[in-house]
């Protein structure tokens, strides 16, 4: 795949990238490693200070970096302005908050008598060199969650950025520089897929992180399984959104419809597969329906345009191919359906689209839709909502509606995910533990999980 920036608007190429010759990563791996010999020892007024000079600079860039974002991946401009600041909100938050996270621990004194110790305290150390395989899809947020507390615990890191957007991965790195990080702390690599694998085995890179597909989280772990080196990987999603009978209805047709449509519908923890008790399914699939035959497709440059173009022809046709195969063997199309006929020729557009009475034997029942299609399902009881929750093979979020105290209950402990959001739509956010279960992946991300994922975890015991 070239390393070039094609706008998924119209399908042109606007700029063309050579990848790294195998001198240059090798320039840039010593680089790192050399970088973090003296950036680990640095403290955490010194990082904060950095960290809190680019959240700064964040935001005074944010119109020019939000227009190179949606050119590159087709994301409403409105919605790439708002990833910025989001960025720049979580920077600001591992700035203030990451020396009280990491901060030494002290066991009680009857373990540390019992252990023949003076003392004994327990110290998060960062790890060294972090590879960080990031997606398109949040071009700017994927990355921010990592580096931004990946830096504050004193690692530095290695940044293979998705292939389609390099101008977004050349902007982190000279955020990074101009905020004043020393050379080498945060650095982009535009290569290939192909040479993942000659860097994460290379041993001065200690771990890495992942976010992406499944075929591509399974690749990075299993070599850095084998080097014995720590991973972190956030993959693919199905996430349900199931409604109850309790359930405020129009408010939750009205969230569907963005927790379905966002970014394009191109989000790991998007409301996929929208499970509605029979007492109000009626309902809710007239108001979910109209809802999303109202959004406007158009030109993410547009202000007023709901939905863009998804970022790849490929994506497309994949999307296609779920929808065709649906309808092939029975799902209604409450609407949608079809590219839109203004953007048939030009562009990589789909309508936002509804599919009802889904089976088991469509693939578009276990395969995740990476685009502004829903599946509609109905379900009798919470027993069948619970089952048909967990009928899937991923396990990154999902969404509940019910103001039943007991259901929430049942729905918090049952339903296999790493989120429950009740009454709401998932959202990531600096202070709550991000990530999933089953084949979405494994590690967490930020929070105080996140940031003590890349760091050795030291007992220091000290004999009396």
């Amino acid at each position: 795949m070239p390393i070039a920036t094609v706008n998924p608007a119209n399908g042109e190429t606007l700029k063309l990238y050579d990848a790294l010759t195998d001198e240059e990563i090798e320039r840039r791996l010593a680089l790192a490693a050399g970088t973090f010999r003296t950036y680990r020892t640095s403290t955490f007024f010194e990082r904060a200070r950095l960290l809190q000079a680019a959240a700064d600079l964040l935001d005074a860039d944010r119109d020019d970096i939000a227009r190179v974002m949606t050119t590159e991946m087709g994301k409403p401009l409105m919605a790439a302005r708002a990833e910025a600041a989001k960025c720049a909100k979580a920077m600001r938050w591992y700035a203030q908050h990451a020396q009280e996270l990491l901060a030494d621990e002290h066991p009680s004194a009857p373990d540390v008598e019992d252990s023949g110790a003076s003392s004994v305290h327990v110290r998060y150390r960062p790890l060294g060199v972090v590879l960080a395989v990031m997606p398109w899809n949040f071009p700017l947020w994927q990355v921010v969650r990592f580096a931004a507390p990946a830096l504050m615990a004193g690692n530095v890191g290695l940044l293979k950025h998705a292939s389609n957007v390099p101008q977004t991965a050349l902007y982190l790195e000279d955020l990074f520089r101009r905020a004043g990080f020393p050379e080498g702390c945060f650095q982009t690599l535009l290569v290939g897929a192909g040479a993942v694998e000659g860097i994460l085995r290379d041993k001065r890179v200690a771990a890495a992180t992942l976010t992406g597909s499944e075929p591509a989280g399974r690749s990075v772990a299993s070599i850095a399984s084998d080097e014995v080196k720590k991973t972190v990987l956030e993959l693919g999603g199905s996430d349900p959104f199931v409604v109850m009978p309790s359930a405020d209805v129009a408010k939750a047709a009205q969230v569907a419809v963005t927790a379905r449509t966002q970014n394009n519908g191109q989000s790991c923890i998007a409301a996929k597969r929208f499970i509605v008790h029979t007492d109000v399914y009626d309902e809710f699939a007239r108001l979910f329906a109209s809802g999303m035959r109202a959004l406007r497709v158009g030109d993410p440059m547009d202000e007023d345009t709901d939905v863009g173009p998804l970022a790849s022809e490929q994506g497309r046709t994949d999307l296609e191919e779920l929808v065709d195969d649906a309808v092939e063997c029975g799902a209604t199309v409450m609407c949608g359906g079809q590219r839109p006929e203004a953007y048939a020729k030009s562009g990589w557009f789909y309508e936002p689209t509804v599919l009802a009475d889904i089976t088991e034997d469509m693939r578009i029942h276990r395969e995740e839709t990476f685009g502004p299609v829903a599946t509609l399902y109905r379900v009798g009881d919470l027993d069948e909502a619970v089952a048909l929750a967990n009928d899937t093979p991923f396990g990154l979020s999902s969404n509940v509606w019910t103001h039943d105290a007991a259901e929430i209950d049942r729905f918090a402990r049952d339903i296999e995910a790493g989120g429950v959001y009740v009454n709401g739509m998932t959202a990531s956010h600096p202070a709550f533990p991000f990530g999933g279960a089953k084949r979405s992946g494994y590690g967490r991300e930020l929070a105080a999980h996140g940031i003590r994922e890349f760091c050795n975890i030291t007992t220091v015991w000290v004999g009396a």
